[in-house]
């Protein structure tokens, strides 16, 4: 089958073309029906070409597609196409077999969601699509995905999920990692982040008038009180993560370059799985590798940076130098 973008719609274009007895289709129709279809879906024009229909009405003909009773009539010169079958219609077949293999494919990605709150219909729409197009051996997992089922405040989840989907204000007591005692915060809730296995509610915050991060797991009750909601009109949540590792965030804080030499035997690791999207290389000889990056500096990029330990060194900025020896300075004071 085609992998190509907007397979799906040129297959049906071309299906509604086939079922047409009133109308003689020829190449040139059928590329630009197909392309009709495309610009009224995603309002993108032009692009098909012939060899592409050529490979579309072949894979419709196959076992793989559906078969389909496709019939090649000459007028004059040219050849137009018509179902043998005026009753046929790929969308009164069943699934072909290639539709049931990504299918297959996708049951596995959605079993990650069983057992997670707010999802437990999970388990019983994989037994009855299983069921409904006698699709078997989807329970074999081939992919493993980083989750922990035993998080603390995890049954919050689908509390903070419906907040955000319905627009509801929350009340939140709430004890951090360094608080001796809970907290109670207003919050308005946009957005949820799993970061290192664990669950971060975003949203403005009342008190302090911005953007606030929540860890599930510190949450110690949520009530939801009747006070209008503040719509996100600020907040891009798809960029907003885009100079941070991790979710600690300053709004106020700039991004600043951070140069960091690598050891030639950590490269290979950092230079196939980059610390950040903006990495790149400054210098490169025998002896280090060079890099720079455009990050806030936060708790997550500084833990991340000390866990490489030796084979890592900042050269800048001055701030995170500091910061890491410190943290050197402190790990060698425990086994003293």
């Amino acid at each position: 089958m085609a992998t190509n973008k907007h397979a799906t719609i040129r297959y049906h274009a071309l299906d509604i073309c086939f079922s047409n007895p009133g109308r003689k289709y020829f190449i040139d129709d059928l590329i630009e029906s197909c392309n009709c279809a495309i610009y009224d879906f995603s309002g993108i024009s032009g692009g098909i070409k012939r060899r592409q229909i050529f490979e579309d009405i072949r894979f419709m003909e196959s076992e793989q597609g559906w078969s389909v009773p496709l019939e090649r009539y000459k007028d004059g010169k040219k050849v137009y196409y018509r179902y043998s079958d005026k009753s046929f219609s790929i969308r009164n077949q069943a699934i072909n077999e290639t539709e049931a293999k990504q299918l297959k494919e996708t049951l596995l990605i959605l079993t990650r969601f069983k057992g997670m709150p707010q999802f437990e219909w999970m388990e019983e729409l994989l037994i009855r699509v299983e069921s409904a197009f006698n699709l078997k051996g989807t329970d074999k997992f081939i992919v493993g995905f980083e989750q922990n089922p035993y998080l603390k405040g995890l049954h919050y989840f689908t509390e903070v999920f419906n907040a955000i989907q319905y627009k509801k204000t929350l009340n939140i007591k709430y004890q951090g990692f360094k608080q001796t005692n809970a907290v109670e915060i207003t919050i308005h809730p946009y957005f949820l982040k799993q970061f290192n296995s664990r669950w971060f509610l975003f949203g403005y915050n009342e008190g302090l008038r911005t953007i606030s991060n929540l860890a599930l797991d510190r949450i110690a009750e949520i009530i939801e009180v009747n006070i209008k909601y503040i719509e996100n009109k600020t907040v891009d949540f798809e960029e907003y993560f885009e100079d941070v590792i991790g979710v600690s965030i300053s709004e106020n804080r700039e991004p600043v370059k951070i140069v960091l030499q690598i050891s030639k035997d950590l490269w290979p690791y950092i230079e196939s799985k980059p610390i950040h999207g903006s990495q790149r290389i400054i210098s490169k000889d025998n002896a280090a590798i060079v890099i720079e990056l455009s990050l806030q500096i936060n708790y997550e990029v500084t833990s991340l940076i000390f866990a490489f330990g030796d084979d890592v060194k900042v050269l800048a900025p001055a701030e995170l130098i500091v910061s890491i020896k410190n943290k050197a300075e402190a790990l060698y004071k425990n086994y003293l």
